[in-house]
Parts: C-alpha cells; sequence; structure tokens
C-alpha cells in the first residue's frame, strides 16, 4: 500500500484523481542500538528513507505530484535536480507512460542517481552551472511551456512528503521530541513540519517536535542568511546555494523552537562511516549531516538525554558510494591460500 492509499484523507486527492502507486512510504523507524547508547541518549531512531522504491524520500511527495499533473492533464513532466528528483520522477513517469525531462548541473551528479533517471527512461541535459542555474532554468521553461515543474516548489511535493511525520506519530504513538534532518532545498523540513502540526491538529499527537535541520558548511545560505553562489560539499544531495523553501525551512525552524546548523565535509563522512559501522544503516552523505549535528548538539548538552530524537535519513548509501569509499580502508590485495589468509588476518 503506497502513500496516498494510506494517507488519502490527509492529501489533496479527490475521486478523478489517477492511482499512481510504487509502494513508497512505510519505511522502517529503526531504533538505535549502539550509537544512542554511545551517546547516553534512551530514545534514538532512525527513519530509514533509503527503503522507498527508488532509495530515497522523493517517492513520497513525487507520487502525490505526479497523481495531480496527470490529474491536471500534464504528460510531460521536467525537473532541475542533483540526483534523487530526477530518479525518482522518472520512475513514476516510466510507470504512467509519461515523459520525464531532467536538467542536471554538468559534473555535480552522482553517478548512481544520474544512471537511475536514465535507466527509467528520462532525457537527460547536464547544463553547465550550479542547481540553482539549473533549477531556474526548468522554472522558466514551465511557465512557457505546457510542462508540469516537479521540484519541491510543486506544493503537491510538500503534501506528500509531510506523510514520513504521520509515520513517525503513528509508530511512536506520539511526536518525538526533536526531528532532524539535512536541509538542502529545503522542501523536506518544510514538509515534516506541516506533518506534524496536522497530526497534532486532529489529536493524532499530543505535541510537536523541535526540528533540527543540517546544511553543510560549503553550503549553508540559510545558516549564514545569505545565498551561496558556488555551493561545495561531499554531500551533493544538499549542494544547493538558494533553497526554493527557503522560507518554509526558517518557519520550521522558528515556529518549533529548532536550529538549522551547519556541519563539516569530514564530520559528515565520519558519521556516515560510524552509522553504518555501528548500526548496519548505510546511507548517502547528506543523510549524514543530521546525525553529524546530533553529535555535536550532545557533545556541547544541548539534547536532553531523556528525550525522543529521530535522526532522518533520507537516501541509500547506493545512491552515492563513491563519497563513502574515500573514507574507508580499501580491500586487502593477497595472493596466499587460506593459512596466508589467517596470518593476515589474525584469526
Amino acid at each position: 500500500m503506497g502513500v496516498i492509499a494510506r494517507y488519502r484523507e490527509h492529501l489533496p486527492i479527490g475521486p478523478a484523481t489517477p492511482e499512481v502507486d510504487l509502494s513508497e512510504g512505510s519505511t522502517p523507524l529503526v531504533p538505535s542500538r549502539n550509537i544512542g547508547r554511545a551517546l547516553g541518549l534512551k530514545h534514538l531512531y532512525f527513519k530509514y528513507e533509503g527503503l522507498n522504491p527508488t532509495g530515497s524520500f522523493k517517492d513520497r511527495g513525487m507520487v502525490v505530484a505526479v497523481a495531480k499533473a496527470l490529474e491536471a492533464g500534464s504528460r510531460v513532466f521536467m525537473c532541475a535536480s542533483t540526483g534523487n528528483t530526477s530518479a525518482s520522477m522518472a520512475a513514476y513517469a516510466g510507470r504512467t507512460g509519461a515523459r520525464a525531462i531532467v536538467v542536471v548541473p554538468s559534473g555535480e551528479i552522482a553517478l548512481n542517481k544520474l544512471s537511475q533517471a536514465l535507466m527509467y527512461g528520462a532525457k537527460v541535459v547536464a547544463l553547465k552551472g550550479t542547481f540553482d542555474f539549473a533549477f531556474e532554468t526548468v522554472r522558466e521553461l514551465a511557465g512557457r511551456y505546457p510542462v508540469a515543474l516537479m521540484n519541491s516548489i510543486n506544493p503537491h511535493r510538500i503534501e506528500g512528503q509531510k506523510t514520513a511525520a504521520f509515520e513517525i506519530v503513528d509508530a511512536l504513538g506520539d511526536a518525538p521530541d526533536y526531528v532532524m534532518l539535512p536541509v538542502g532545498n529545503a522542501g523536506n523540513i518544510t514538509a515534516y513540519w506541516k506533518g506534524f502540526k496536522e497530526y497534532h491538529a486532529t489529536g493524532r499527537a499530543t505535541r510537536l517536535p523541535r526540528m533540527v535541520g543540517a546544511q553543510a558548511e560549503g553550503a549553508a545560505p540559510i545558516v549564514t542568511g545569505t545565498p551561496v553562489a558556488n555551493p561545495k560539499t561531499v554531500a551533493s544531495a544538499i549542494r544547493i546555494g538558494n533553497p526554493a523553501s527557503w522560507e518554509g525551512a526558517t518557519s520550521a525552524r522558528d515556529e518549533s523552537g529548532g536550529i538549522i546548523a551547519a556541519v563539516t565535509d569530514t564530520e559528515i563522512l565520519s558519521a556516515q562511516t560510524r552509522l553504518a559501522a555501528s548500526e548496519g544503516l548505510f546511507a548517502e552523505p547528506a543523510s549524514a549531516a543530521p546525525l553529524a549535528l546530533l553529535f555535536r548538539l550532545v557533545r556541547d548538552g544541548k539534547i536532553d538525554k531523556d528525550s525522543a530524537t529521530v535522526v532522518v535519513l533520507t537516501g541509500s548509501g547506493l545512491k552515492d558510494p563513491d563519497a563513502a569509499l574515500k573514507n574507508v580502508e580499501p580491500p586487502i590485495e593477497l595472493d596466499g591460500d587460506a593459512r596466508t589468509l589467517a596470518k593476515v588476518l589474525k584469526l
């Protein structure tokens, strides 16, 4: 059962909306076994969105955006993307027989994500410049031609993505104290906050969480308060200098009493490795940014040790394995037999 079928009453879905479904959503809320204990946190969870059909949280919003675009008569979908949006949009276009056009910043997209869009049948254009330039270009095209713009500025994307907040409350029985997630184009933090507020308004949650966003130090426009002309970070999914949902992110931060802060690439890669080795969860670099921030906040005494904290892992580590491989020990090259192997491994 997908997002639309599960949360229809909370979504802008009517009788004329086509049924679209890749069984997205229903991702696990995984209790920490080792990191939480090491940090002294009693209730730490990881919302593992990498188990969505195309490997990232984008599928939640895309299924609703695609359904509403089809309802409006559109058969051509377009987006600018650093990777995950393009993969998701192309998959749902393939599923529904629509045409997908993807514009990516040349040389700035992980190969695995690009391969997904191509395999799903999208027409991919690598445009010289940043993601922000690519986004403004497709936004201009969508204003002139009969294509549906499927970036997170599309309000139906936010509607679908808010269902992850519903799932967290459904799993825990109430909202957690803190929800931590990466912030790139900022649609996700906007969507989660919307979801928590809606569940709270209907009585499904008795409280609201503090929203904590993590940006990369080289791509932290919300933290600095100024757009970044040439964002730089190993976390390609949040390598964005002028977020489309900037206002939504700051509203989520301010209304919830949370924070948005920046972490370094070194902290991100260290957190990614620790997450995989300690919890068995391989997430892409952007997903590790909020965990890196959690380490710092705990160290600085800014997280209540008895609180319930959810770290959102937005995408699978298989989305961008090259970044991870630079931070781990390479395979051992060996010419020998079992005895030689045992000696090398100190068995």
